[in-house]
């Protein structure tokens, strides 16, 4: 007999990875049904992508309403008006007493190959300086900015040129934010001079590294380095953004406002759309036609989009990340005597995780991790696991996961994790 495996495996190329073998069959908010009838519990949100829940009625209703109007004319040849609405509204909500304006494109990958672009024609430089763990994309520019070879480099050939990258802030691995601008220095000091950089990027959290969260004062730091030389301070909250981390955006936390930030994921609702809002001097530099998409902004998705931030304002989802995150790090801090293998557990807001090392050992364990997950999917909770060495469990479930499932889903995990010991 032929199962959906086997039609998958013989269908599709083997490069893109499944964590699963769950079809989907329906959705609702923070559950999945899949083709046999079985419930699961998601943690994992389409890596961040429905913060508003699967299928939110309002997100449904206004797709619904402009899927009566019309779905596509491209924007770069006949405009609408949600488009420049939404560009608006994001020009308002992001961090920075200045001017702004954003274009919008379709993935998170595509937003920061044009924030880079812009940046370059705004300085008329060529470097960009990234992260180690950092992860910004599977394109060209996206795997050289991405600070991670397995699997997002490997086999592919030379990266794109100019492109350097600096360890990452990260006192638990010993690195701690005196010896990341220690190594910017001599960076600058050995390779690359600094009128050469057009801009620096970073996640206010690293997503795929680990979930691990730029060191208050850092930012404030790298803002200043970035005004001293000259450089755009590029924030990828791709991830980050949109009441995850307990603010609309991570950068928030920081006190201090880039000059261009990257936005996809929780943006959309579940359909494709991502932007790139920064300082109108600096968007405003390359020509018309240096920028744009022909699905740029889709008008189904800019619909989306408006309902999502409605939705986050009306439904305070700011607030309510904070508290999930509080109950989650609570329930796995209770654990912390039973299950050794814990040696962190962090993350703003409702952007989480633990990390597993081996007992007694400075070593870590994606063993242990991977079995976790396991256990958990026996039970019906879809997790995701990150991190360079792969020994972190990442918590994304949606900010609208009703309380009943979400004391459930607490119930699963300690479950699970008791049960990965053996």
């Amino acid at each position: 007999m032929t199962t959906m495996t086997d039609r998958k495996n013989a269908a599709l190329a083997k490069g893109v990875g499944v964590l699963t073998q769950i079809y989907a069959d329906r959705a609702e908010n923070s559950e999945i049904w899949d083709k046999e009838g079985n419930r699961y519990i998601d943690f994992a949100a389409g890596i961040a992508v429905v913060n508003t829940g699967h299928r939110h009625p309002r997100v449904i209703e206004a797709v619904k309403a402009q899927l009566d109007r019309f779905t596509h004319t491209c924007h770069q040849v006949v405009p609408y008006e949600n488009y420049v609405a939404l560009a608006e509204r994001l020009n308002s909500l992001l961090p920075g007493d200045f001017d702004k304006k954003t274009i919008f494109a379709t993935t998170g990958a595509e937003a920061v190959e044009n924030a880079v672009k812009i940046a370059r024609h705004y300085t008329k430089r060529a470097a960009v300086i990234a992260f180690a763990g950092g992860f910004h994309g599977r394109t060209f520019l996206g795997m050289s900015l991405t600070g991670k070879v397995q699997p997002y480099k490997a086999g592919f050939g030379p990266m794109m040129n100019d492109v350097w990258h600096l360890p990452f802030p990260n006192p638990l691995h010993g690195v701690s934010a005196e010896d990341a601008l220690a190594a910017l220095d001599r960076l600058f000091k050995a390779d690359l001079e600094p009128s050469r950089v057009a801009a620096i990027i970073i996640e206010p959290v690293q997503g795929e590294g680990g979930f691990y969260e730029v060191p208050q004062g850092f930012m404030t730091t790298l803002r200043k380095l970035c005004d001293d030389h000259g450089i755009v301070l590029i924030a990828d909250e791709v991830q980050t953004g949109f009441a995850r981390t307990g603010k609309l955006f991570a950068m928030q936390h920081h006190g201090v406002a880039a000059d261009i930030v990257t936005m996809a994921k929780g943006l959309g609702g579940g359909l494709p759309i991502s932007a790139v809002t920064g300082r109108a001097d600096i968007m405003d530099s390359p020509n018309p036609g240096g920028l744009g998409g022909t699905y740029a902004g889709n008008p189904l998705a800019v619909a989306a989009a408006h309902a999502v931030l409605d939705v986050i304002e009306d439904e305070q989802l700011c607030d309510r990340a904070m508290r999930l995150g509080g109950r989650l790090k609570q329930r796995l801090a209770s654990l912390r005597d039973a299950v050794p293998e814990i040696i962190d557990i962090r993350g703003p807001g409702f952007m989480n995780a633990v990390e597993f090392n081996v007992p007694g050992k400075d070593e870590p364990n994606p063993a242990f991790t991977n079995r976790v997950r396991e256990e958990a999917l026996k039970r019906g909770l879809i997790l995701l696991t990150c991190g360079v060495y792969g020994n972190v469990i990442r918590f994304l479930a949606p900010l609208t996961i009703q309380d009943t499932v979400f004391d459930e889903a607490l119930d699963i995990l300690e479950a699970s994790v008791l049960a990965a010991r053996g």
